[in-house]
């Protein structure tokens, strides 16, 4: 198992978190760009990666301290 240190902890939560507002970004927004018809299955998906990424960003920083 890997075993992270605290700042190393904090620090992929703070990506996770970053890549979390990229996903969602790319497909729910980027539908809005695109010459292509809106998804909502497609921004279903999206916000549940978000949903995902930032539940799991929480869980390493510790949750509610």
């Amino acid at each position: 198992m890997l075993r992270l240190t605290k700042g190393r902890r904090e620090l992929l939560a703070e990506k996770l978190a970053d890549l979390a507002n990229f996903a969602v970004a790319a497909l729910v927004f980027g539908q809005a760009v695109g010459d292509d018809a809106f998804s909502p299955w497609l921004a279903i998906g999206g916000i549940a990666i978000w949903v995902v990424f930032v539940g799991v960003a929480y869980a390493l920083s510790g949750g509610a301290r």
